[in-house]
């Protein structure tokens, strides 16, 4: 199996990278979060997970190799496939994953798109043993909400499968613009065009 991959970076898609490796093109499918750190035309390196289907080979990207265990990890519950561990990933950071798994939280793992209630609670089941502690290094949570507006973008860029630390930094981008009374919509719209920019 491919571990990591190191190369130029040839292109930058919605959804995945382009990485130049010997003169050939390796498309890994990433993460917002993962896709924001890469710049078209610099070099990277992305640990990988290779997922083996009966008609496709599909090569994942990862900002770390914590980031790669988990994903794999959180494939060998059933129901979980790459789709649906991804998108966990992109949501959670592995140590967010670790906590809602360890406390029971069914309603963070519902946060991701593709789990509902029986399934975050069948994950919990199935990996609560396995998943591991908390590492420490603690991604920062949902914004204090000073402002209920602040709240609704952040979960709405959430929601569309932005990381929540990217979500955060988008919330506050947009802050200047929230005037006295804030427009929910607007500031989501400009919230995404932040993200888009990075």
């Amino acid at each position: 199996m491919i571990a990591f991959v190191r190369g130029r970076v040839a292109a930058v898609t919605l959804s995945s990278a382009v990485l130049e490796v010997g003169g050939v093109g390796l498309e890994l499918m990433c993460t917002p979060g993962t896709l924001a750190t890469l710049r078209t035309g610099e070099s990277a390196v992305l640990p990988t997970s290779m997922v083996v289907r009966e008609d496709s080979l599909t090569l994942f990207g990862f900002l770390d190799d914590d980031e790669k265990q988990t994903f794999e990890l959180v494939q060998t519950a059933s129901g979980v496939g790459p789709k649906v561990a991804q998108a966990m990933v992109a949501v959670l950071s592995p140590d967010d994953l670790r906590r809602a798994i360890a406390s029971d939280d069914v309603k963070t793992l519902t946060r991701v798109p593709g789990i509902g209630q029986k399934g975050a609670q069948r994950i919990i089941l199935e990996l609560k043993d396995r998943i591991g502690a908390p590492t420490g290094v603690r991604s920062p949570g949902a914004p204090v909400g000073e402002a209920p507006w602040r709240d609704q973008v952040h979960q709405g860029l959430v929601g569309l499968g932005w990381p929540v630390r990217d979500a955060e930094k988008a919330v506050d981008a947009v802050v200047p613009q929230a005037g006295d009374v804030p427009d929910v919509a607007a500031l989501l719209r400009a919230a995404l065009r932040t993200l888009s920019r990075t």
